[in-house]
C-alpha cells in the first residue's frame, strides 16, 4: 500500500500506527511492572520459604534473566521487523510477552517464573524497536520530539496502570474467592488462584493484551519505507541461520549470569570469566547485522559500514547506562519501601510504584521536547547529572516512608526515567531503513546485558559488605558519571532527517 504523504488516509494511517504502538508500549511497561509488585509473595509461595535472603537471590537472578531476554528479543525481533515487516513482527511480540507473562500465574517452582518471564521479556524487547521504527517511519520528522515523548511515557502509564489494578485487587481479595466459586471455579482452585495476595491472578491478567495482536493485524499500516526497502530487495539479505549467532550470546549471558549469582566463586574468576563472556555475547547479538552489512556492501561505501557499527556500539553503552541506572537503583525502591514499613503496610508499594511510574511519565514527555530543542548530547549529559542528584537524595536524604518519600520517588521516577523518552528521539537518528529496527533494537536493548550485571550486583554489594538498599542503589548510580563522559564521543543529529 503506497499513500501519499499528504492524504487523508496517510494521516488516518500515522495516527493507527502510533495508537496500537502506544497501547504495546502500555501493555509492555504493565508487564513489567507486574513481577516487581508480586515477587515476594510469589517466591515465598513457590519457594516455601519467608527467608529475605533466599527470596531476593531469586528474585536478582529472575530480574536478570528477563533483562537478558529483552535484550535477546530485541534483536531476534528487530531482525524480523527488518525481514518481514514492522506490523507482522510487532503482532508476534505482543503476542509472545502476552501469553508467557500471563503464564507465570500458573507456575509451580520458581525456576517456571524464570523461563516463562524469559520468552516474555522476548517480546517486549521486540516491541518496543518495532514499535518506534514504524512510527518514526510513518510520522514527520518534525514530530519526532513529541512522539518519543510519548514513547517513552506509555510504558510507564503501564507501569502506574498496574500499581492501579493490583490496589484494587488487594481491596476485593477478600471477597473474589466467592466470585471465583459462582463462575464455576473449584474451591481449591479458587484458594489456590488467591494464595498468597492474589499474585497468581495478578499475574494472569498479563494475557489481556493478546487481544491487541488481532487489531494490529486488521487496521495498522505498514511502514511505506520498510515497504520501499523491501521493494528494491534489500530485505532479503537477512538470513535465518544468521540468529544463531544470537543463540550463542544468548547462552552466554545466561553464563554471566550463572558466574554472578554462584556464591563462593573467587572474584578472579568471575572478573576473567566475565570478560570472555561478555565478548562473546557482543559478537553474537552483533553477529546478524554484521553479516547484513557485508552481504549489502555494494550498496554503502566502507566509511558508511565503519560508522553503522560505531554507532551500535555508542547506542548500546548510552542505553546501558540508562538501563543500568534504573534497574539497578529504581526498580527496588517499592521492595525498600515495604522493608522501611516492616511488611506491615501492604500497600506501600503500590503507592511507590504509582509515583515513580507517574515521575516517569512526566519526565519521558519533558527530556523528548528538551532533547528536540536544545540537543541530544547536552540533555543526555544533563539527564545524568540530575539522575545522580535525585537518586542520592531519595536514598539518603528520605526519613521513612512520608510524603516527603512519596515526592521524592515522584521526582527520582521523573528524571531516571527521562532517557526512555531521550533514547526513542535519538536511536532511529543513527540508522538507515534497512537496518532500522535490528539497529536501534541491539542498541536499546544489549544495554539490559550490563543491567542484568549490575542488578546482580545489588545483592552482592549488599551481602559482602553488609549494607541495605540506599548504598547498594546509590553505588550503582555512579554508572551515571561514564554517561556524562560517553555521550560526547555520540553523534549530534539534532535538525537532521531520519536516515533512508
Amino acid at each position: 500500500m503506497t499513500l501519499s504523504p499528504n492524504s487523508s488516509e496517510s494521516s488516518k494511517s500515522r495516527w493507527v500506527a502510533l495508537t496500537a504502538a502506544l497501547l504495546g508500549w502500555m501493555f509492555d511497561g504493565l508487564e513489567m511492572g507486574l513481577f516487581p509488585l508480586v515477587a515476594r509473595p510469589a517466591l515465598g509461595d513457590l519457594l516455601g520459604t519467608n527467608d529475605g535472603a533466599t527470596i531476593g537471590t531469586w528474585y536478582a537472578v529472575i530480574t536478570a534473566v528477563f533483562l537478558i531476554g529483552a535484550a535477546t528479543g530485541g534483536v531476534v525481533f528487530g531482525w524480523l521487523g527488518d525481514r518481514i515487516g514492522r506490523v507482522r513482527a510487532m503482532t508476534l511480540s505482543v503476542l509472545t510477552y502476552a501469553l508467557f507473562s500471563g503464564m507465570c500465574g500458573l507456575a509451580g517452582e520458581a525456576w517456571h517464573v524464570a523461563v516463562m518471564r524469559f520468552v516474555a521479556a522476548l517480546g517486549m524487547g521486540g516491541e518496543w524497536s518495532l514499535g518506534v521504527a514504524l512510527v518514526m517511519e510513518v510520522w514527520p520528522d518534525q514530530s519526532r520530539a513529541w512522539l518519543a515523548g510519548v514513547i517513552g511515557s506509555a510504558a510507564n502509564f503501564g507501569y502506574m496502570i498496574i500499581a492501579v489494578v493490583g490496589l484494587g485487587l488487594n481491596a476485593v481479595i477478600a471477597d473474589l474467592g466467592g466470585m471465583l466459586q459462582s463462575a464455576g471455579v473449584g474451591s481449591e482452585t479458587s484458594a489456590w488462584l488467591l494464595k498468597n495476595s492474589g499474585w497468581r491472578i495478578l499475574m494472569l491478567v498479563g494475557t489481556f493484551p493478546a487481544v491487541l495482536t488481532f487489531l494490529i493485524r486488521l487496521f495498522v499500516p505498514e511502514s511505506e519505507k520498510w515497504e520501499q526497502e523491501n521493494e528494491k530487495g534489500t530485505t532479503s539479505n537477512w538470513r535465518t541461520k544468521d540468529l544463531l549467532g544470537v543463540v550463542v550470546g544468548a547462552v552466554a549471558a545466561i553464563g554471566l549470569i550463572a558466574i554472578w549469582s554462584k556464591a563462593g566463586l573467587d572474584m578472579a574468576v568471575r572478573i576473567g570469566g566475565s570478560l570472555i563472556l561478555f565478548f562473546v555475547v557482543l559478537t553474537g547479538y552483533l553477529y546478524p547485522i554484521l553479516r547484513f552489512i557485508e552481504r549489502t556492501a555494494g550498496t554503502s561505501t566502507a566509511a558508511e559500514r565503519r560508522q553503522t557499527l560505531s554507532r551500535l556500539l555508542i547506542a548500546a553503552a548510552l542505553s546501558g547506562v540508562a538501563l543500568l541506572g534504573t534497574w539497578g537503583a529504581m526498580q527496588p525502591v517499592p521492595t525498600w519501601a515495604d522493608q522501611l514499613t516492616n511488611g506491615q503496610q501492604p500497600d506501600v508499594k503500590l503507592y511507590t510504584q504509582m509515583c515513580t511510574a507517574g515521575g516517569a511519565t512526566v519526565g519521558c514527555v519533558i527530556a523528548a521536547l528538551v532533547g528536540g530543542w536544545i540537543g541530544r548530547r547536552i540533555t543526555y549529559m544533563l539527564m545524568c547529572a540530575a539522575s545522580l542528584l535525585v537518586v542520592w537524595n531519595l536514598f539518603k536524604w528520605t526519613d521513612g516512608v512520608n510524603a516527603y518519600f512519596y515526592f521524592s520517588s515522584f521526582i527520582c521516577g521523573a528524571v531516571t526515567a527521562a532517557f526512555y523518552g531521550w533514547l526513542p528521539l535519538y536511536l532511529p537518528e543513527l540508522f538507515r531503513t534497512k537496518i532500522r529496527a535490528t539497529g536501534q533494537g541491539f542498541g536499546f536493548n544489549f544495554g539490559r546485558v550490563l543491567a542484568a550485571i549490575g542488578v546482580l550486583q545489588l545483592g552482592t554489594i549488599m551481602k559482602e559488605f553488609n549494607v541495605g538498599w540506599p548504598v547498594a542503589c546509590t553505588s550503582l548510580s555512579a554508572i551515571y558519571f561514564v554517561g556524562m563522559v560517553l555521550i560526547w564521543f555520540a553523534p549530534e543529529t539534532k535538525g537532521t532527517p531520519l536516515p533512508d
